[in-house]
This record gives structure tokens, C-alpha cells and sequence, in this order.
């Protein structure tokens, strides 16, 4: 059996509540192979799409009403999907690239 993984471009961008947030979501993304580019913010270059639910999962655990996650994903279905946690709720957008003129 032959199973095909896709990877991806994900960043992530911080802006924790508190010292102990930040530590431990810095942790996290570590474990998760990301790297850190800036300071708040982690890139992975070869992320596996299974692992993204995981990953949210991992930061729920962490976060709280206060802390504010933002993910960058590249490609998803072909396009960027923007994905943000805030006051503890997940949203995502997907923004498709423009057209090509002739």
C-alpha cells in the first residue's frame, strides 16, 4: 500500500498573552519541526497536511482567551488559507490567487 503525503509552506505568527503562553507555544512549534525566521514568528517548509488538526490541537491546549495565533498555509486546495485563532476561536479564510490577464 502506497500512501501519498502532501507537505506545505506554513507560518506562524504569535502574539501571546503572557511569558508562559510564549514558551510554551515557541515549544510546541519546535517539536513540530518549525523554525524561528523572526521574533513571534515560525516557518515550516515542509509541513504535513495530516498534522495541521494535531498542531491546532496542541495550541488550543496552551492558549487562552487573551492570546492571538495566525497561520499562513501554502497550498491548500491550491490556494493560501489564512488561518487565525482569537479570543479561542478558530477562523479561516481562503484567498484564491488572481487570474492571469491576456
Amino acid at each position: 500500500m502506497f500512501i501519498l503525503l502532501y507537505s506545505m509552506f506554513v507560518s506562524v505568527v504569535l502574539d501571546p498573552g503572557g511569558v508562559d503562553t510564549a514558551r510554551a507555544l515557541a515549544t510546541i512549534l519546535t517539536q513540530y519541526g518549525f523554525n524561528k525566521v523572526q521574533r513571534s514568528c515560525y516557518e515550516c517548509t515542509t509541513f504535513v497536511e495530516k498534522n495541521l488538526n494535531l498542531l491546532k490541537k496542541d495550541i488550543d491546549r496552551v492558549t487562552d482567551y487573551y492570546d492571538v495565533v495566525r497561520m499562513y498555509q501554502y497550498p491548500v486546495e491550491g490556494m493560501v488559507a489564512i488561518t487565525s485563532l482569537s479570543q479561542k476561536k478558530w477562523q479561516r479564510t481562503m484567498l484564491r490567487p488572481p487570474k492571469e490577464e491576456k
